[in-house]
């Protein structure tokens, strides 16, 4: 997944969308009346109009949807996003959400970004809720008056420092918030302890190191084994998929692992090149747990 400027030939794509009731039928926006000419005027405007829209696309550079920072001034600016519903629960939201997060403060050095939903967009509402976001009240009275007349808004904002990659969960693994303490000058020491954090006894730990930027590993599940995943130096997107849906986090700090306790699909993608993961297992290495074709796996979940 990556993010880039939209072209023309993501016009019929982003048609698609726009004329698919299960994406726009909760948004204000008359989406279905708009033309393949519309499309390519929006993508044209949007390389010269002072807000920001950029395609989401996939690994093989396929549109997936659009991201946007809009109404950008005074240090602040409005937040928007639409993916496709072939995009649907694949991380594809939320990768575009947390990237154009981090241009607004990293790179637009904004203090502030603000998005409302429709409070019977109940999938959006979910969405944004599970990823830990919360109703605020206190929003800038310039940013409230464009949607004068507008009813049953619930309003998110981020704030310049906040943190916005606390999960609590992807695809109903548990986001395991590792012990650490730091040490003034001196790094940080990050510990877990079996029968305590872990609910398994570890019976196997594993590495994978000097991996090249942009491999993509694993691509497999276990039928019974339980596993934690984190990674103590680098950047790793991990996908999983399971019963609960497929999601992607990016594992990037050391105290943040994931534990894998039912039969879960994984892949492993280096972002950056040399970064480590680190797997503790609940059992020895058993060939015969492994399912390691994805059309197995579907049939066997």
């Amino acid at each position: 997944m990556h993010l880039r400027e939209l072209r023309i030939e993501d016009a019929p794509l982003m048609l698609e969308w726009m004329h698919d009731e299960s994406v726009v039928g909760k948004l204000r926006t008359g989406f279905m009346s708009k033309t393949i000419d519309d499309c390519i005027g929006f993508i044209n405007s949007s390389l010269s109009d002072s807000n920001i829209h950029l395609a989401i696309a996939s690994d093989e550079d396929e549109y997936m949807g659009t991201v946007s920072l809009k109404n950008i001034e005074d240090g602040t600016a409005e937040f928007a996003i639409t993916v496709r519903s072939k995009a649907m629960k694949k991380g594809y939201s939320w990768f575009g959400m947390e990237a154009i997060i981090k241009k607004a403060f990293n790179e637009l050095d904004l203090e502030a970004v603000y998005w409302c939903v429709s409070r019977e967009n109940e999938r959006a509402v979910k969405f944004y809720d599970k990823h830990n976001f919360h109703e605020v009240y206190d929003v800038p009275a310039k940013v409230l008056k464009r949607y004068e007349g507008v009813d049953n808004l619930k309003w998110y904002a981020i704030l310049k420092g906040d943190e916005i990659n606390i999960r609590d969960t992807v695809a109903g693994c548990k986001v395991l918030h590792i012990k650490t303490i730091p040490t003034v000058e001196a790094g940080e020491l990050s510990f877990f302890e079996t029968t305590r954090e872990i609910p398994f006894d570890i019976k196997r730990i594993y590495y994978i190191s000097k991996v090249p930027e942009g491999v993509r590993r694993g691509f497999h599940a276990h039928k019974k084994l339980k596993q934690i995943l984190f990674c103590p130096y680098g950047r790793i997107q991990i996908l999983l998929e399971n019963k609960n849906g497929r999601e992607e986090i990016e594992l990037s700090d050391p105290s943040i692992g994931i534990l894998i306790e039912e039969c879960t699909w994984r892949e492993m993608l280096w972002i950056q090149k040399d970064s480590v993961l680190c797997v503790c297992a609940s059992d020895f290495y058993d060939p015969e747990d492994y399912i390691r074709n994805y059309d197995d796996f579907k049939k066997y979940i």
